[in-house]
């Protein structure tokens, strides 16, 4: 069994580690506090950040996964200095070093998103994301570390609670009918990627030679708006028709006076006035992953939304 270390126990990072178990393999998660253990899963407490101590506690490994974010509102001031980090551990341990990134970088583009576009971001925070490729890539092509970037649009399906626009100031609320309040036009495509797709294009690329050195869309169905997501989610909940409500840009100027959140989310505000929509045609003709299909996507959805204590009818 090889030894894989995810970084980050967020959504993503606890779907990555849980799938690569279940695989056989032996999972290490590193978080700052740590974690009470599960099966198949070692937590190891430690600050990331901390270059030599993430060094010793990779040694070993086939992988390392950086899934970790610092809070949304510090991106800027902490994702450098974590990423350096990273870099430093997967260059003195030799592991494959599979970053989890996002569209930030590209900043508003006309068209669906590829690979191919410049990090053209402008704004603070798809900034910063474009370095932490950039970053990776150039010690990568320096032959100093192997790197893949796997880039996913929103988060979307079981796992995914606060940090997602369709979860928890959503789905609570379908769940009983009543009606939800979208960021930006309602009616616009838009494109959700799995959470467990996530997870599986991570692992798939760690262990394909080819995908390294370069960035790559997450296997990711056709784009849907707002308002369709949450009519099939409402549908298999049966709690249908559900009202969706634009959240006009007043509104989210005021909250933004109380919410480092919302005011944060002035920056991408543009991903919701228009369509936004991921294109993952050079993923699908590579490797085997392919985006599940939606009916299956919000099926299970509902399922594990309904399970939580307190937000199931």
């Amino acid at each position: 069994m090889n030894l894989h270390v995810v970084i980050g126990f967020g959504p993503a990072g606890a779907a990555t580690a849980r799938l690569l178990a279940e695989r056989g393999h032996t999972v290490k998660v590193v978080t700052r506090n740590g974690r009470p253990a599960e099966p198949g899963i070692e937590h190891v407490a430690l600050d990331a950040s901390d270059a030599a101590r993430l060094t010793e506690a990779v040694r070993g490994a086939t992988a390392l996964y950086h899934c970790a974010a610092p809070p949304y509102h510090r991106w800027v001031q902490e994702l450098p200095g974590l990423a350096s980090s990273v870099c430093a551990a997967a260059e003195a341990t030799g592991a494959v070093l599979v970053l989890l990134g996002n569209l930030y970088g590209y900043g508003p583009v006309e068209g669906p998103l590829t690979e191919g576009l410049p990090l053209a971001a402008t704004g603070p925070k798809g900034r910063v994301r474009a370095a932490v490729w950039e970053q990776a890539r150039r010690l990568h092509e320096e032959g100093r570390l192997r790197a893949v970037e796997v880039r996913a649009s929103d988060f979307f399906g079981p796992g995914v609670t606060d940090g997602g626009h369709l979860a928890a100031r959503v789905m609570p609320r379908l769940l009983h009918g009543k009606s939800v309040s979208a960021l930006g036009d309602p009616d616009a495509p838009h494109s959700w990627s799995y959470l467990p797709d996530v997870a599986a294009a991570l692992a798939e690329v760690a262990g394909e030679e080819q995908a390294w050195g370069r960035a790559w869309h997450v296997p990711t169905g056709p784009a849907q708006s707002v308002r369709a997501m949450v009519d099939a989610l409402a549908a298999e909940a049966g709690t249908a028709p559900v009202a969706v409500r634009g959240l006009p840009p007043a509104v989210l100027g005021l909250a933004s006076l109380f919410s480092p959140l919302m005011r944060e989310l002035k920056e991408i505000r543009y991903q919701f006035d228009r369509p936004f929509t991921l294109d993952s045609r050079a993923y699908e003709a590579a490797f085997a992953l392919r985006a599940t299909p939606l009916d299956a996507q919000v099926k299970a959805t509902v399922e594990w939304w309904r399970a939580r204590p307190g937000d199931g009818r």
